[in-house]
């Protein structure tokens, strides 16, 4: 069963940053895709980052290119999110995601980490 876990959530400050991480257990990840996603209060979840676990390649939102990086390791089925320079718009709860390449849908989701920037 394939679980995920997110960790490195908290408080910062406007112009700071943060590392989220998510951990990756139950099966073998090279033939996947791995995300993060973020939902803030009032809003729909919407995509932020994906990197292919076979050969890292990456992709990002537009509000977020040139800011945030997303990395995998995988030695230690790690999953990471660099986020800097973080704006108040930021603020959400970031969850990371899982599909099989060639599918469309993520559906793996960790139980998500709280990010808030204040101004």
């Amino acid at each position: 069963q394939v679980q995920l876990v997110e960790s490195g959530g908290g408080l910062v400050q406007a112009g700071g940053s943060l590392r989220l991480s998510c951990a990756a257990s139950g099966r073998t990840f090279i033939s996947y895709m791995m995300a993060w996603f973020r939902q803030a209060p009032g809003k729909e979840r919407e995509f932020v980052a994906e990197v292919s676990w076979t050969n890292g390649n990456t992709a990002y939102a537009d509000s977020v290119k040139g800011r945030f990086t997303i990395s995998r390791d995988n030695a230690e089925n790690t999953v990471y999110l660099q986020m800097n320079s973080l704006k108040p718009e930021d603020t959400a709860v970031y969850y990371c995601a899982a599909r099989r390449i060639r599918t469309t849908g993520y559906n793996y989701w960790g139980q998500g980490t709280q990010v808030t920037v204040s101004s």
